[in-house]
């Protein structure tokens, strides 16, 4: 079984416009409302593929009844841990090809909450094999806090797949509690190491066996169009993927995450790790809706996808 872990999930809201005019009234007839944050875009690709996956993190208010609502219509799982304060919206509004978000910044987590979701991942823990940790820290949080939710994951022996970025990120690459696996791209690893990345094997060889990327399993690098590296212990590989026809390239970062995770709950192999996980990615990308993929055509994509050890 596989957790999923939001800690600051949102109601992600979609107005499409012809056209977006300023200063003035803009009305839209077709609105759509959905359960969102990047670690339920995972929750939702990996109910997609099949496997048995429950949804926690932090809700609070209204808005917080509307998302678990709407989880128990689709049929997903969920544990959340109730806060005081109001789940946030993320509004996007879809104009003339382009995407504009406005994105609260989410509630004010206080110190008994923030212990309190500490007790509660422990508790639901021990059912599950793998855990994912997705997005941003919400205000209150310590940047330390992912570290002391994979302390706990590590105490009971589950993989945990780890999708932050900025400090939440550093924080954890420099504690001695470490994830299974993190997936950067070139620019977080740019940002991580205060240096520009290339993207040629042996440069990318070298970012890899930096020390601050010591004691992790897997190190997955997105590379966009040109496929991914990884760095498997001691192995590294270089994955060629087709070219497709991109719709929504929004949450094929979450989608590749549902991969990972998916690929470790049935203990697959190197090659069949990262198949699946960019497998997924790229499904998401040629769907209109975030966090979605069409598994009809799982299998065509997967036979085209190269996986090289370098």
């Amino acid at each position: 079984m596989i957790l999923t872990v939001t800690m600051n999930p949102s109601i992600d809201v979609s107005y499409p416009l012809d056209k977006l005019k300023l200063d003035t009234v803009n009305r839209v007839s077709e609105v759509t409302k959905t359960p969102g944050g990047k670690g339920l875009n995972v929750t939702r690709v990996l109910a997609e593929v099949g496997d048995d996956v429950s949804a926690t993190g932090l809700i609070g208010g209204r808005l917080g009844d509307y998302l678990t609502e709407k989880l128990t219509q689709a049929g997903i799982k969920h544990q959340f841990f109730p806060i005081h304060g109001e789940t946030r919206n993320c509004i996007a509004i879809l104009h003339e090809g382009l995407q504009t978000e406005i994105l609260e910044s989410g509630p004010l987590i206080d110190p008994d909450e923030a212990e309190g979701f500490l007790h509660h991942f422990k508790l639901i823990l021990t059912s599950f094999d793998v855990v994912t940790i997705s997005g941003s820290l919400p205000e209150g949080l310590e940047k330390t806090y992912y570290a002391e939710l994979i302390g706990l994951a590590n105490l009971y022996r589950k993989k945990v797949v780890l999708d932050c970025s900025g400090a939440a990120l550093e924080a954890v690459l420099k504690s001695s509690e470490k994830p299974a696996v993190i997936k950067p791209n070139s620019e977080e690893l740019s940002q991580l190491l205060g240096r520009d990345i290339s993207e040629d094997t042996d440069s990318l060889k070298d970012v890899l066996l930096d020390p601050l990327f010591e004691g992790i399993e897997w190190i997955i690098v997105s590379l966009g169009a040109d496929g991914a590296f990884a760095k498997h212990r001691d192995k590294f590989y270089k994955v060629d993927i087709p070219k497709i026809d991109v719709v929504n390239p929004v949450g094929s970062g979450d989608s590749t995450v549902a991969g990972i995770a998916s690929a470790l709950a049935h203990d697959e192999d190197d090659a069949s790790l990262l198949k699946k996980a960019n497998v997924l990615g790229m499904l998401n990308a040629q769907e209109k809706m975030t966090g979605h993929v069409n598994m009809a055509n799982y299998d065509t994509l997967y036979q085209q996808i190269q996986v090289k050890e370098v």
